[in-house]
């Protein structure tokens, strides 16, 4: 049988790459049949690093069967993943969010959460020496995730391991972290193919916060004065992408990664309660400024309060 792998619904480069990286460690180290897969198209960065270094774009995931083996990256939150996983086989699970729980497994499995930036660093530590064999493709993949995800070490979930990781795979590819990095982040800043609703979705977590059900959404970029020409069209479809997923709300964060920080649209009263008494923000128009807030993860969740 062969194992599926994948990561979280609105996949972004570390969802889409590690998937991948751990599919080559399951082929070409340990013998195993492995496949990646992907739950809907990756964000335009992550199409980016798959064709900088040579990578087909992996399939997407269709119905899950019950007992299809499968191990699941970059979350551990189900409402991030197929409906029926808990039917599957369940082996295990690479991460490094917070434990969301309400997976399911039919007996005891690997689960591996580490408090780094990026899934494919705790792949890393997982692979260990066999990292040594890992082909120039793979290692530019774990190399994408970190600058990805840490925003080129900007955002607070940086950690040195991160940063020392960076560091070996990119002397090892003789590349300049700096210019690779902003090929990455122009790649992700071009958001003119992608519609409102689109945009609402493309990097989206869903969340329950004092009782509500919050779709929490973030564009990095750097160039966020694009994304706020959209504003009226962004705000008119939350309440389109809202009543699609059976949310009270969605929440868009808009990272501005060279001035590390955030832009909260503000659509009504809600979200002007949640700017308010999250952040001590003072909403007095359809925006509002947040300095210094770079991470879904590490600042705005933990944050957040009705």
């Amino acid at each position: 049988m062969t194992i599926k792998i994948f990561g979280h619904k609105a996949p972004d480069t570390d969802a889409t790459c590690s998937a991948l990286i751990w599919e080559w460690y399951l082929r070409a180290v340990q013998g195993k049949e492995a496949r990646a897969f992907v739950l809907e198209p990756p964000n335009s960065e992550a199409r980016f690093v798959l064709e900088r270094w040579g990578v087909a774009m992996p399939e997407t995931l269709g119905p899950l069967s019950a007992g299809d083996e499968v191990v699941i990256v970059d979350t551990n939150n189900p409402a991030e993943l197929p409906d029926n996983v808990n039917e599957a086989d369940i082996a295990e699970v690479i991460d490094h969010h917070q434990l969301n729980g309400g997976l399911k497994t039919r007996a005891p499995i690997k689960v591996t959460i580490r408090p780094v930036a990026a899934t494919a660093t705790v792949m890393s530590w997982l692979i260990g020496r066999d990292m040594d064999k890992a082909p120039d493709a793979i290692k530019g993949l774990m190399l994408s995730c970190v600058l990805s995800d840490t925003l080129e070490f900007r955002s607070p979930t940086a950690t040195p391991t991160d940063r020392a990781l960076a560091d070996r795979l990119a002397a090892d590819l003789g590349i300049d972290i700096p210019a690779y990095a902003g090929e990455m982040f122009a790649a992700k800043s071009d958001v003119s193919a992608f519609s409102d609703a689109e945009l609402l979705t493309m990097d989206s977590k869903l969340f329950e916060i004092d009782g509500k059900k919050l779709r929490v959404s973030v564009l990095e970029t750097t160039a966020p004065g694009v994304v706020l020409a959209r504003k009226a069209g962004l705000m008119a479809a939350m309440d389109e992408v809202a009543a699609r997923d059976a949310v009270d709300q969605v929440l868009l964060f808009i990272v501005d990664i060279l001035n590390e920080e955030a832009t909260l649209l503000v659509p009504d009263d809600m979200v002007k309660a949640i700017a308010e008494k999250s952040f001590g923000a003072t909403a007095s128009g359809d925006t509002v400024v947040l300095p210094g807030i770079m991470s879904r993860k590490k600042q705005i969740i933990p944050s957040l309060k009705l």
